[in-house]
């Protein structure tokens, strides 16, 4: 009972994280990029397109679009990341629906124009949200929809950042605002490019920073004791490896252990507890895979 109350409570929070993620990527947009006709990429951008083009809600064409899209994926990414992302389109149809409908001017309207361009600086702030925003959702195993969800579906086989990705379809999606826009064809993409550059960044920066591991050599004359607290604390495997100080020309043991970045405090807090004059060195790895880590892609 305790482990379904447990899983249950974890489940509520990640809702909680992909619900806070959605509204700021709402926010990005409707508060930012759409007001200054600053068009960016994804299904949000698509949307805009429409809305530039007929004046139906962002919300609208958001659900619409997202829900063909849904029904693709649910056979390829499973019924469990379908749920969230059926979660995740409703509430951010609902979000861009209520905030453009509450916001009609853009947000920094005459109010940065002395110091930088009014649109590059919207760009910025409404492109950073939005890939944060969908960065975060990742994490918590949801998607914003759209071009997200293809994403998630190619980097399931490939080994391939989703950034990368999203900024390929972008390109495309941009590119088609110069059809659609009548008056600074050229500078709407230009901003748009800008969007995608900044949004397609952080998505990149908060995955990583959220999956990036570190490998740690422990050279300790309590390699038993470290390797144990290690274990049986933070379940991370330890290798011991034999070697000779030449210095010394003493025999000893080292310590390897792989880890998450988050997670390295912890070693630090161990080794300094059962063996104060430990040398360690630290390393980040460019990718951890296996057991505990990623999965090995093609």
């Amino acid at each position: 009972m305790k482990t379904t109350k447990t899983n249950v409570l974890a489940e509520v929070k990640r809702y909680v994280i992909i619900t806070l993620a959605l509204l700021m990527m709402a926010f990005g947009w409707t508060a930012f990029l759409i007001p200054n006709h600053v068009l960016g990429g994804g299904v949000s951008g698509i949307a805009t397109l429409i809305f530039y083009a007929t004046g139906i809600s962002t919300g609208v064409s958001v659900f619409v679009i997202n829900a063909i899209l849904v029904l693709i994926s649910l056979k390829v990414l499973g019924p469990s990341f379908g749920i969230k992302t059926v979660y995740s389109i409703v509430v951010a149809s609902l979000f861009f629906s209520i905030l453009q409908h509450y916001i009609t001017e853009p947000m920094l309207a005459g109010e940065m124009q002395l110091f930088v361009d009014e649109k590059f600086l919207s760009a910025l702030i409404g492109g950073g949200m939005a890939g944060i925003a969908i960065g975060i959702a990742f994490t918590q195993g949801g998607s914003t929809g759209g071009t997200d969800i293809v994403a998630m579906m190619i980097c399931k086989y490939r080994n391939i950042s989703q950034g990368k990705v999203i900024l390929f379809l972008d390109v495309i999606i941009i590119g088609c605002s110069y059809f659609v826009v009548e008056n600074d064809k050229i500078q709407t993409i230009i901003y748009g490019f800008v969007t995608m550059g900044i949004c397609s960044y952080c998505i990149d920066l908060v995955l990583t920073g959220n999956k990036q591991s570190v490998q740690a050599f422990i050279f300790t004359s309590q390699p038993e004791k470290v390797a144990e607290r290690i274990s049986t604390e933070m379940r991370r495997g330890v290798t011991l490896i034999k070697g000779t100080g030449w210095y010394t020309k003493r025999e000893g043991e080292i310590l390897m252990v792989v880890t998450h970045k988050r997670e390295s405090q912890q070693i630090f807090r161990i080794v300094k507890e059962e063996d104060p004059k430990a040398f360690m060195t630290m390393n980040t790895v460019m990718g951890a895979y296996g057991k505990g880590f990623e999965m090995i892609r093609k």
